[in-house]
């Protein structure tokens, strides 16, 4: 029986490192993002390879339940859930944030996944298990300067993988967390000409291969169900997260 990866955010950058890592390893996969043209250019870079392109808006309940029904009426299963899709605010002062700004982050950082792990346990459930897999971020840990909403829903994130890992636990469903530092994608593009750092100033810092991050979350799908990684931290070496500094 094929197994079945379902990634979030599939259409770039760590979403679409992951999904084609899944499909090296011989998954089907549910491509899920908003921009339907960016799935399809995800899915031509493995063209020998089974996709489902479904493009979704995380933060529509009816959407994420579409997206769902659609897997399972494809593949009558769901193996893995990487809930990746993520995006923030303008990097102003707390103040000076809307509320729209505010909520929109979190619509998709926390209800997003919050919605796509509801109907995965429904799956999961009734197939006698699976695996979840939250991309949280450095920013679970530390935040970066003027970053309030992308760091609160990080955060919450984490509540939210430790909540989902113990009311699964007895439906052998696993849920993880993957804390990403500096992957090198289009979003990460401008550290290397610098990014705001806490004392006020502007610093390069570096950047790792986005394929370290598909193979940590290949390694946490890979494991058995009575094992989980509950929390892995991939970052780049030398970026300034450990110490002062």
């Amino acid at each position: 029986m094929q197994r079945v990866a379902l990634v979030t955010g599939a259409g770039s950058g760590i979403g679409r490192a992951v999904a084609l890592a899944f499909a090296r390893d011989g998954y089907a996969v549910v491509l899920a993002g908003r921009r339907a043209e960016a799935l399809a250019e995800t899915a031509a870079l493995a063209p020998h390879a089974t996709f489902l392109c479904l493009p979704t808006d995380v933060a529509d309940p009816a959407a994420v339940m579409a997206l769902f029904a659609a897997t399972k009426d494809r593949f009558g299963r769901l193996d893995v859930l990487f809930n990746n899709a993520g995006t923030g605010a303008p990097p102003v002062p707390m103040e000076d944030l809307t509320l729209a700004q505010w909520q929109a982050v979190v619509n998709v950082n926390l209800t997003g996944p919050f919605l796509c792990t509801q109907q995965a346990l429904k799956l999961m459930k009734v197939q006698g298990g699976g695996r979840i897999i939250n991309n949280g971020s450095i920013s679970a840990h530390a935040p970066r300067p003027n970053s309030a909403p992308y760091t609160a829903t990080k955060h919450a994130i984490t509540g939210l993988t430790k909540a989902t890992a113990l009311d699964g636990r007895a439906f052998n469903i696993a849920c993880g967390q993957i804390d990403i530092g500096n992957a090198e994608t289009p979003m990460t593009a401008r550290m290397k000409n610098g990014v705001p750092q806490p004392n006020g100033t502007l610093a390069p810092e570096p950047v790792m291969d986005v394929e370290a991050v598909a193979k940590a979350v290949l390694y946490m799908a890979s494991l058995p169900l009575d094992a989980n990684v509950l929390s892995m931290t991939v970052m780049a070496t030398k970026m300034p997260f450990v110490g002062r500094g």
